[in-house]
């Protein structure tokens, strides 16, 4: 099965792609996200008219994790919540968070710099106002963010809420 993995991978020229995504897993980087749009009504839309529509990929809705899902057999293609990102952030936290890189007294300050980055970092920490943050580089879709910590502990809850508990 792995053989028939590397083929596919080559078959479809994407050894460039693997090679990043292999440098993200050894830097322990986020869930990489294949699309990221503003609204959840522009991702349904990009789903619904997709081609071929990717199944169980992480996009960005809002600066949020979320998972598509595409079931041809039904016809079926749908949006996800996906705590995957939350998830990670906590074990970023349980690890111990390292000093921050930068330190900024306001969003617009931390954006700016973000932005102005010649050679984005793929993950660093930075305070704004006082509160941590990860500034993440998401290469595959070129998109500069910064994700508040507390996210993760905001996600847990909404997650435990979702499941009734």
């Amino acid at each position: 099965m792995a053989l028939d993995a590397l083929g596919f991978i080559f078959a479809l020229g994407q050894t460039y792609g693997f090679g990043e995504y292999r440098q993200d897993v050894a830097a322990k980087g986020p869930p990489v996200v294949i699309a990221a749009f503003d609204t959840r009504e522009e991702a349904e839309s990009w789903l619904q008219n997709h081609p071929e529509p990717p199944h169980h990929a992480n996009i960005l809705i809002a600066g949020q994790y979320f998972l598509t899902a595409d079931d041809p057999d039904i016809n079926h293609r749908a949006i996800l919540r996906d705590p995957a990102f939350a998830h990670y952030l906590k074990e970023m936290i349980q690890e111990g968070l390292p000093a921050p890189m930068a330190t900024f007294n306001t969003l617009e300050e931390a954006n700016t710099w973000l932005q102005s980055q010649p050679e984005p970092p793929r993950q660093v920490f930075v305070t704004i106002a006082g509160e941590y943050h990860l500034a993440v580089y998401h290469y595959r879709i070129k998109l500069r963010a910064l994700y508040p910590i507390s996210m993760a502990a905001r996600s847990a809850q909404e997650g435990e809420a979702a499941d009734g508990v």
